[in-house]
């Protein structure tokens, strides 16, 4: 990347994952989580394993984080599809296993408006911090990769554990 291109907020998520270790995300798209797919997509160092829901996702990556001892990833909408992964986080808490929800949030301008935008969660970074160990939400892109760095020091210091960053589309 020269000095003159732009990073999205999702080429940087990406980025700082892979900087953690993280070399397979397990995940489902949508309209909110699009920046995290398309850097996915133009990462050749990252593979990406699509599920067929949520849950799914959260429980493919619990799996990996289980069997390898290491960090994991999923990428996943928010509101609804954080919801849907909830219980694979909540597993993950149970049994200490280091795993990191990335998701989107509603466009900057509709968060915490309470205007019912699509998969709008009233707050989801609130709802998250009742059942996981770490929490976070980026409001400023240039900050990407301190609060991922941030979010892998929390899962795995102390009682490990799951994590999750969001950012607006």
């Amino acid at each position: 990347m020269t000095r003159t291109e732009t990073m999205t907020g999702g080429e940087a998520m990406i980025r700082s994952a892979v900087a953690n270790g993280i070399d397979t995300i397990f995940g489902l798209p949508g309209a909110q989580i699009y920046p995290i797919f398309d850097a996915m997509y133009r990462m050749p160092e990252i593979k990406h394993v699509i599920s067929r829901h949520e849950q799914g996702a959260g429980y493919m990556a619990f799996g990996a984080a289980a069997a390898t001892g290491k960090p994991s990833a999923f990428a996943v909408v928010p509101g609804p599809g954080v919801l849907n992964a909830s219980a694979s986080m909540c597993t993950a808490y149970g049994t200490n296993q280091p795993v990191l929800c990335l998701t989107g949030q509603v466009p900057s301008e509709f968060l915490g408006a309470g205007r019912g935008h699509l998969h709008e969660l009233r707050d989801q970074k609130g709802t998250l911090a009742d059942i996981i160990k770490h929490t976070d939400y980026i409001a400023d892109p240039t900050t990407t990769s301190a609060q991922v760095n941030e979010a892998f020091h929390q899962m795995q210091s102390g009682r490990r554990g799951p994590a999750s960053v969001e950012m607006c589309w």
